[in-house]
């Protein structure tokens, strides 16, 4: 499964196996499984209350996310005609706080023979690009093009375009000379944008995914490109590269000890199988990106690498995760989010008239763990607003027993949790969330393992495809026999952080709607709560 078509199965053809390169069973418009105009309530079964989602149809990558004049703009892989994927093209959604979100609709569409795959969006400050007339600032697209060609040997089938916008994002247009960037390779996509201070240039990162490799490039405007220089492969490598992000973070918040962060994508053969996303540190001299031995771990052995591959979230459901661009300096926030879904079963999920689901959004930051730098995630301050209904357990026994928490007013269907758990003499203890009638998704710890888990196995709906029904591990070590958790559940999902959000799982789930206690358990001994605090949690539709 490395072709192109691994990663956009079409659910039409999902009992295909293609080779690499194969191109067909391109789905027709279809109307049948979406809801008419207007029936769209926000508050259907699965439908996540405080995550992003289109209203309906079909929706993965998120793309071209920019701040720009008080806005947070979010464009994702949309199909406008059904609830399957195909039929490409950029959909928008703006906030002014990165928590409630406007529709806007599509404004890159597919045509002709071209449909519009992922990429990345930025704010040409100074018109190095000449989109804009005096005084004009261009927000400037970057993205794949996808060509379908019928009875042709064509000299590329996917190359890299431009798309700009004179009103700020509202509108954008294709550039007459695309694509700027073609490559006989026939898969070759995801383009990401950054300037480069030091080299005084834009560099463009962009998959070459059969090879496990991403390509640099540099431009000083946007529209004439020079190849500089090529990283992988390395790491995990069984499945295609895809959708990377490039990005400079200063470690331990410190902006003169700095390093850069190269995150791709890989599927199948993530750490939770299917779909998943890794990461790299390093430093980019404007040529090329040079992984830190020291900061990672990475031994380098006769100009081989002997690699620990970093995961970005443990988790099945955390894909194609890109950050926003141009936020202001005095924000300094590095903030992405990725698309809650995995290959292995993303055309499957029981939800109408919508599909997929974008995770929250997260800060990133670069922070020192035992000598080494780490990846650390965790959820925008900004949702802290939906909070209502806060409960509060403290010294609380964990007897190895379940033990519900209705009774303290701790129950629900979207909330969060903040938890520090003792250990005691168990050897498994943790939480069930979305728990009901023989049905719960296990949030727990195995002593004798050091693993962090997710168990959704007996979450509710898990029948829909052989891969859903799962665990997912993160090795985690006890500090003072203890472990904090930072924990966010909505209709349909669950995400994780600890370690200081260098340990993170998120998870699809498809629970009853009644499935809403909240437990407590442990086996092999005692366990105890030493603080737990939940808050209910407000739509974001209402």
């Amino acid at each position: 499964m490395e072709s192109y078509i691994y990663r956009k199965v079409i659910t039409a053809c999902a009992t295909v196996i293609f080779a690499a390169g194969l191109w067909g069973c391109e789905p027709e418009p279809e109307t049948t499984s979406v809801q008419k105009e207007g029936e769209v309530t926000f508050k259907e079964r699965y439908r996540p209350q405080f995550h992003y989602t289109p209203p309906e149809h079909w929706m993965n990558d998120p793309n071209g996310m920019f701040y720009y004049d008080g806005k947070y703009y979010l464009h994702h892989q949309y199909n406008p005609f059904g609830n399957t994927w195909g039929h490409m093209s950029w959909y928008q959604a703006v906030s002014e706080d990165l928590v409630h979100w406007e529709h806007k609709g599509v404004v890159i569409p597919e045509e002709g023979n071209e449909m519009i795959f992922s990429g990345g969006a930025i704010v040409d400050h100074d018109n190095t690009s000449g989109f804009g007339d005096e005084g004009e600032t261009p927000i400037v697209a970057t993205y794949s093009s996808h060509y379908s060609y019928e009875g042709e040997d064509p000299d590329f089938e996917q190359a890299q375009s431009l798309a700009y916008s004179l009103d700020g994002g509202e509108t954008f247009t294709k550039y007459e000379g695309n694509p700027v960037i073609t490559d006989e390779d026939p898969d070759f996509r995801d383009p990401n944008v950054k300037w480069h201070e030091e080299s005084d240039q834009w560099i463009m990162v962009v998959a070459l995914p059969i090879q496990r490799k991403v390509a640099f490039y540099g431009s000083e405007n946007l529209r004439e490109w020079e190849h500089l220089s090529n990283f992988g492969p390395i790491g995990s490598t069984e499945g295609i590269w895809e959708c990377p992000d490039f990005f400079e973070l200063a470690v331990d918040g410190d902006p003169d000890n700095t390093r850069w962060v190269m995150h791709v994508d890989v599927s199948p053969g993530a750490v939770a199988g299917g779909s998943g996303s890794q990461y790299f540190i390093g430093d980019f001299d404007g040529t090329e990106f040079i992984l830190d031995e020291e900061a990672t771990s990475f031994e380098i052995v006769e100009d081989a690498v002997d690699e620990e591959v970093l995961w970005t979230d443990y988790g099945t459901d955390f894909y194609a995760a890109i950050s926003w661009s141009d936020i202001p300096e005095e924000d300094g926030r590095r903030m992405w989010l990725g698309w809650m879904s995995n290959w292995e079963y993303a055309t499957a999920k029981p939800t109408s008239p919508w599909k997929s689901a974008q995770s929250v959004p997260r800060t990133v930051d670069l922070i020192s763990v035992d000598d080494e730098i780490r990846m650390a995630q965790s959820p925008i301050e900004e949702l802290q607003q939906l909070r209502q209904d806060h409960q509060q357990i403290e010294n609380f026994e964990i007897n190895g027993e379940q033990i519900s928490l209705q009774d303290q007013g701790i129950s629900g269907k979207a909330f969060e949790i903040k938890a520090e758990l003792d250990a005691g003499s168990a050897e498994n203890f943790g939480l069930e969330v979305r728990a009901g009638d023989k049905q719960e998704t296990l949030i727990g710890y195995d002593v004798n393992s050091g693993n962090l888990y997710v168990d959704r196995t007996n979450s509710g709906d898990v029948g829909f495809s052989e891969h859903f029904p799962s665990r997912s591990e993160a090795p985690l070590d006890l500090n003072d026999n203890t472990i904090e958790l930072h924990i966010l559940v909505d209709w349909s999902s669950v995400e994780v952080f600890a370690a200081d959000g260098t340990k993170v799982l998120t998870k699809r789930i498809f629970p009853h709607p009644d499935s809403r206690d909240i437990r407590l358990f442990s086996e092999g001994g005692e366990a105890n709560v030493v603080a737990l605090d939940f808050w209910k949690l407000a739509s974001i539709w209402d």
